[in-house]
């Protein structure tokens, strides 16, 4: 770690102690929920991991320095200040040197939270291949960090407005280990089943906490362990209603003609509104099911249990 990056107190303490910690990324606070219901959000988040026992560790860059851990003006200034960027793992060291703020994505958030020695981080969902890849060659970053650290990624699959068979083969090529959290099939981040199959189930929290150890014991190189973890059915998006909205924003994207970058603010934007924002609300049950659930996996962790 370089003097560029500061883990708060709280977070070192419990690292060097062999406490759970679980890092959350700050995407979501920033750019993912409106105000002033994102702060509220941001906090109920770090509580849940507080309640199950762990330390949260919310990662952004503030001024110029990575934060591995957040107090609450930090927490505060990612909820509220409009001007907060959006960081990938590429976006680092740029911020870094020229004093930016940001929110952290899956990528950046993984990488800072591996190097601080975290082993467990709580998302919604991943990014991935993108839809008509062929064309535009378009895919998350995300996805060749995660063949660059060894943490274990808790999520609820891949946003579905995404290739999600596209994504699979390219984590396969990419080493990073994909198992479902209680299911045989990887979740469709707003829907509990994207219809794929994955090669491993894992069914609590110590037995994904043994599989950290046995990747461990194996030795580098080390590549993410995803653990796919579905929204409940009854808290997902009316499964009906979801490809009928998508298929009809599809539409729309190909007649105005967007592509590239403006793609997946687009469609989410186009979900949450012609759902009502119903897709929001199954999109915040995926991420509090996740978070519950990487606390209790960094605790399994932390505990020994087999």
């Amino acid at each position: 770690m370089t003097t560029t990056t500061l883990v708060s107190e709280e977070v070192r303490e419990a690292l060097r102690e062999g406490r759970p910690v679980v890092a959350l990324e700050s995407t979501i606070i920033a750019h993912g929920l409106p105000r002033p219901r994102n702060l509220a959000v941001a906090v109920e988040l770090e509580e849940s991991v507080r309640s199950r026992g762990a330390v949260p560790a919310t990662v952004a860059v503030l001024d110029g320095v990575a934060r591995v851990g957040l107090d609450p003006a930090g927490l505060a200034r990612i909820a509220e200040d409009p001007s907060v960027r959006k960081l990938g793992h590429r976006d680092l060291a740029p911020a870094l040197a020229t004093g930016a703020s940001g929110a952290t994505t899956v990528s950046a958030t993984a990488r800072l939270a591996d190097a601080a020695g975290i082993r467990v981080f709580a998302t919604g969902g991943l990014g991935g291949v993108h839809r008509e890849w062929r064309e535009t060659q378009d895919e998350s970053a995300d996805l060749r960090l995660l063949a660059e650290v060894g943490i274990t990624v808790v999520c609820a699959g891949v946003k579905s407005i995404l290739d999600v068979p596209a994504t699979l083969q390219r984590l396969e090529t990419l080493g990073v280990t994909v198992a479902g959290y209680g299911t045989a099939t990887f979740p469709g981040f707003y829907l509990s089943s994207s219809g794929e199959p994955v090669d491993w189930t894992l069914r609590s929290p110590a037995e994904v906490a043994a599989v950290i150890r046995a990747r461990e014991a194996l030795g580098r190189p080390w590549s993410a362990l995803v653990v796919a973890n579905p929204v409940p059915e009854a808290e997902q998006l009316d499964p009906a209603l979801h490809d009928r909205v998508l298929a009809r924003g599809l539409d729309e994207l190909r007649e105005k003609g967007i592509t590239g970058q403006a793609v997946t603010p687009f469609l989410l934007e186009y979900l949450t509104t012609h759902t009502d924002g119903a897709s929001l609300e199954a999109n915040l049950a995926a991420v509090r099911g996740n978070v519950r659930l990487a606390a209790e996996i960094a605790g399994a962790y932390a505990a020994g249990e087999r």
